[in-house]
Parts: C-alpha cells; structure tokens; sequence
C-alpha cells in the first residue's frame, strides 16, 4: 500500500506566512539562477503576494510573472499584490521547475521552485545549491540531483536499519544473522 503526505499548508494560512527564499549574492558572476523559492501550496494567487513582497523590497516592483503550467494546476491571469494587479503568463517550453520574475526597472530574476511537498532536508539543499553565485546548473539538472541525493539517502537509511534489525554485528560470514549465543566464546587461559 502507497501512502501519499499532502506537506502543503492550506492557502488561508499560506498568505500569512512569509516566502521561503534564498537569494544568490550581488556579484558580477553570472549563473543560470537567482535563487530559489520553496512555496506553501501550489496556489499562484495565494503564493505569489508574499513572493513579490519580500522581493520588492531588493529587486524592485515585479510586474510579470512567467511558469509552467505542467507544475502549476490553476494559472490566473493576473494575482493582486498590495492592490495591483501582477500579470502572470505560462510557456510550456519554460523549465517546469523554475519562475521568471521580470520587473520595468531592474530586469529578469530566475528562481528555482522547489516544490511545496518536498522534504525539508532536501529543500535545505536546494535553495543552497540554487543560491551559488555563477553556478552553472540549471533548474532541471538541480532538481535530477536532488531526487538521486535523497534516493542515495533513502537508500543508506533503509540499509542501516536492516544492518540494525538484523543484529548488526551478529552475522555470519555468509550473510546470515547469527543468535549471540553462537559467538564464539573466548578461551580461559589455562592454569
């Protein structure tokens, strides 16, 4: 049986919270991106006014938005941000794992969207992956490392509690878990 977490927060809650991001410092090296963004839900309307809030504030006004809407299920037109519209467009041909933010006075940012159900531990990774001033990775190569990463992980945890449960140390030559009273005992020196 297949249990499926839904690690998203509602959207009453999620326009209260602050946006998740990281940022690539000011430098002249050039990379693939700007940063990253973890979101809540995967709710433009409700993701998009904290996003742009807490971006206005470095990057200026951000007047476009671009995504995939293999990533998204609901593109709106246009979102309300402090009582103006922020126009949102989609590209099937747009990394589906990445959103441009375009603005009149500063130009484009490209940010990484880590998505809002993925595990803390792996986000962590990412938005510092993400964040690395020049780097040359793309959104999609970052999110195929990502999922060998945690599957290596996954992989290692699984193997150590089998190595656990199986009595650790306790095995035979040939694989096999041995019952400690099979150890071998050590010999008593002999008087």
């Amino acid at each position: 049986m297949t249990t499926t977490l839904d690690r998203t927060v509602p959207g009453d809650l999620a326009a209260q919270l602050p946006a998740r991001l990281s940022l690539t410092p000011k430098t002249p090296l050039a990379g693939q991106l700007d940063g990253a963004w973890w979101p809540y839900a995967r709710d433009l309307t409700t993701e998009l006014p904290p996003l742009a809030a807490a971006l206005e504030q470095c990057w200026g006004r951000i007047t476009r938005v671009t995504v995939s809407p293999t990533r998204w299920p609901v593109v709106p037109h246009t979102v309300s941000v402090d009582g103006r519209a922020l126009h949102v467009g989609w590209f099937i041909e747009q990394d589906p794992d990445k959103l441009i933010l375009l603005s009149y006075t500063v130009g484009r940012w490209d940010l990484l969207v880590i998505p809002p159900e993925t595990e803390p531990a792996a986000a962590a990774r990412l938005m510092a992956a993400a964040a690395i001033p020049g780097s040359v990775l793309t959104a999609g190569v970052l999110m195929a490392n990502e999922a060998v990463i945690g599957r290596g992980i996954r992989d290692a945890v699984r193997r150590e509690a089998t190595w656990e449960a199986q009595g650790g140390a306790c095995m035979s030559p040939f694989g096999s878990p041995m019952d400690r009273s099979a150890l071998p005992l050590l010999a008593s020196p002999r008087e």
